[in-house]
């Protein structure tokens, strides 16, 4: 799945990545870095909102997931079951979220389960970056629910 692929997907399918006007950087079955702006994810502040930066936090960790099983031929539902959210410092400027794959040990014990139960669960993290330096910290469980392929 390329960077466009990918983020035609997000805006057609999770109207909020529209909104947010979110574009993705980089797109593989390694690490996905989605961006996004200031201006329609602001605050009252003149800063990110809290929720525009865990949404793009939340994303970038799916979309990795997302991309690493289309690229492995499992089609499954995706949805985050729990996450937690640290925020470093404010954020006034164009921001990312990089998104890295879980260890190989951990997709595997994933995979195996997906294919054993059709239910799995999995723990991926994402760091928020502006200006050069982390600006927050996500780790989230997602669940995939069914399978065919792979």
């Amino acid at each position: 799945m390329t960077p466009h692929e990918l983020e035609q997907y997000l805006h057609e399918h999770i109207p909020l990545s529209l909104a947010m006007q979110v574009s993705v950087e980089e797109a593989s079955p390694v690490q996905v870095v989605l961006g996004a702006p200031l201006r329609p994810n602001i605050n009252h502040r003149d800063t990110v909102f809290g929720g525009s930066a865990s949404a793009l936090a939340i994303l970038s960790a799916w979309s990795l997931l997302h991309t690493k099983l289309t690229a492995a031929g499992y089609k499954t539902r995706l949805v985050i079951q729990r996450n937690t959210m640290s925020y470093e410092h404010a954020i006034v400027g164009h921001f990312t979220a990089r998104a890295q794959s879980p260890t190989p040990e951990a997709w595997q014990a994933f995979t195996r389960m997906l294919e054993r139960k059709a239910r799995a669960r999995i723990t991926v993290s994402s760091t928020l970056w502006y200006d050069g330096a982390e600006a927050g910290h996500f780790e989230g469980e997602f669940v995939a629910l069914g399978t065919t392929g792979a």
